[in-house]
């Protein structure tokens, strides 16, 4: 029996946020893993500090050192980023980010629906230049370390994972909680409220990581091809996307996250998703 391409991207989905989280009993200590797979990254948004994390995340990991004096590890966060960019490109949003699973079960709750204006797509750009790669080098403590800025003011993501747990389980934090903590709530409210309804808001308006991979979307090798012969112009596909891209006009777009859904609704089988060959015969 052929499985549909939707149910094989839930079924990853869902093996990737199981992986990516496997200490779930820290939830109940509060305790974070702190082992020998923290050295490693996750493809996706998973906040460090989740008691059930098991990787690193790499929008974190890249400021954590950013500022600092030892750039070996930023650079092995940077490359790992780059490659599974230049070969999946957003694939690794549709198929393996834990937070993008997040988004797409709150989406299926009964909730108003509302379609985005494209000038909020750019936001990301501007938190990833900023956050990530500007405030961690120009804002420096005494000793010359750079603060994690998008980690600090901005990530929705930690506060969720990260945040609530731990002062749920942390009675000695709650009387340290000020201003900023008050201001980051705020944030994962208003994006909550976005993500029930806006398909993947945080994907589309805030994640710096989504905003590097879909840079890339234009030169990876995994990527959408469209058979124009058979192309119909009828527009299912557009109106099937998630992301609100029409795989017609802009394929390679920076917000697809190739999650095949217009191919399957392609009623002439004139999209596909595949690896491209770089190697042409003679």
């Amino acid at each position: 029996m052929k499985i549909r391409q939707e149910v094989r991207r839930k079924i990853i989905q869902i093996a990737a946020f199981g992986y990516s989280n496997t200490y779930l009993g820290n939830f109940i200590n509060g305790r974070i893993y702190k082992g020998e797979w923290k050295q490693f990254c996750n493809p996706g948004m998973n906040c460090y500090s989740c008691p059930a994390a098991r990787l690193s995340c790499p929008i974190g990991a890249m400021q954590a050192v950013s500022g600092s004096i030892q750039f070996r590890f930023s650079f092995y966060v940077m490359g790992f980023v780059l490659a599974l960019g230049v070969i999946f490109g957003r694939a690794v949003c549709g198929f393996v980010c834990p937070f993008g699973l997040i988004q797409e079960l709150l989406y299926k709750m009964p909730f108003p629906k509302k379609k985005l204006w494209k000038g909020f797509t750019y936001v990301k750009y501007l938190m990833l230049l900023v956050f990530v790669l500007v405030l961690p080098v120009v804002n420096t403590n005494i000793v010359g370390m750079g603060e994690p800025a998008f980690c600090e003011y901005i990530c929705p993501v930690g506060t969720l994972e990260g945040g609530i747990p731990l002062l749920g389980t942390h009675p000695e934090l709650r009387s340290m909680l000020g201003t900023l903590f008050s201001f980051k709530m705020c944030i994962l409210i208003v994006t909550l409220i976005g993500c029930l309804m806006v398909c993947r808001f945080f994907c589309k308006v805030m994640c710096p990581l989504g905003a590097i991979y879909g840079l890339l979307n234009k030169i990876s090798l995994y990527h959408m091809e469209i058979d124009k012969e058979r192309c119909i112009s009828c527009g299912m596909c557009s109106a099937n996307c998630p992301m609100d891209v029409d795989p017609v006009k802009h394929p390679d777009s920076a917000e697809c996250i190739r999650c095949g859904k217009c191919t399957e609704t392609c009623p002439k089988q004139a999209l596909s998703l595949k690896f491209r060959c770089r190697i042409k015969s003679q």
